[in-house]
């Protein structure tokens, strides 16, 4: 896979996604791997098994995480550890966010 210089939320955003994911991948370089995550109605994603960060594009909402909440717009970044519980609720209907996962590997359920 070519990873470019530069990206944006066009160059994915005619991509359908693959069967099974909730995010489109833009690169893996085995040790950092880059989606684009625009869920639409409803957050359903489970624990991931690496650490993560999600870039605010486009959109506002909640992000809760454990038991924490929190409120999001555009520029913001937001963290949650591998295993941990999280999504995006009462979120935007353009609701656009770059997620890196990085970091070992944990055993636990589907990515984003």
């Amino acid at each position: 896979m070519t990873i470019r210089t530069r990206l944006r939320v066009a160059d994915l955003a005619t991509i359908p996604l693959p069967a099974g994911r909730l995010s489109k991948l833009a690169f893996d370089t085995g040790d950092v791997e880059l989606r684009l995550y625009a869920p639409t109605g409803t957050d359903n994603q489970v624990p991931h098994d690496r650490d993560e960060l999600y870039f605010v594009v486009h959109g506002s909402g909640t992000f809760v995480r454990e038991r924490e909440r929190t409120s999001f717009a555009p520029g913001d970044v937001l963290f949650a550890a591998a295993g941990e519980e999280h999504r995006f609720i009462d979120f935007s209907s353009d609701l656009t966010l770059w997620v890196v996962f990085y970091g070992p590997r944990r055993e636990q359920g589907k990515h984003a």
